[in-house]
């Protein structure tokens, strides 16, 4: 799809290292994945067009901010924060730890933007058995900031589309 829109609208991809921000950024823009890790330095910029009709006859051009893990939040990762309209907030399914991170993100990242759209997802979906996942950390999660959830594996791509699309969806409204 190499539509050009005139509306774009910059999105952060927020979480902890190792929890797949640039494989969803990868499936998404590229229908790419890898197995081999390696770590974000800084920030990644990436566009991708939606389209918001079956004939593509509206869309916006998501720029997807990939930015590194953050172990402190200085000024400089705050601007990059600054001027979004959203975030996807992901964690790894396989590492609660990481879902118990999302606060550290998403706290400073809606002190800049209060009015922003954010979805979280749980990534790495196929790693686990998807049956006897525990979802009631992330329904707990999403009620309490009134917002939309995902679970998503870029390596098999599912839910990785509908994710983006979505927040696309929530951005124009």
């Amino acid at each position: 799809m190499d539509k050009k829109y005139s509306i774009s609208k910059k999105i952060c991809m927020l979480g902890s290292f190792g929890v797949g921000k640039t494989s969803l950024v990868r499936r998404f823009v590229l229908n790419q994945f890898t197995e081999e890790y390696r770590s974000t330095m800084g920030v990644h910029i990436q566009k991708q067009p939606v389209s918001l009709t079956k004939d593509a006859s509206s869309g916006i051009n998501l720029i997807l901010w990939d930015i590194a893990h953050i172990e402190e939040f200085n000024r400089v990762i705050k601007d990059y924060f600054r001027g979004s309209s959203g975030a996807v907030v992901v964690f790894d399914v396989t590492r609660p730890q990481s879902f118990q991170e999302t606060d550290i993100y998403l706290k400073p990242f809606l002190e800049l933007n209060p009015k922003s759209k954010f979805i979280f997802v749980g990534n790495k979906i196929d790693l686990v058995d998807k049956k006897s996942y525990n979802m009631e950390q992330l329904l707990q999660i999403s009620k309490t900031y009134n917002s939309l959830s995902f679970l998503t594996s870029a390596k098999t791509s599912e839910n990785v589309d509908e994710l983006f699309h979505k927040l696309a969806a929530l951005l124009v409204r």
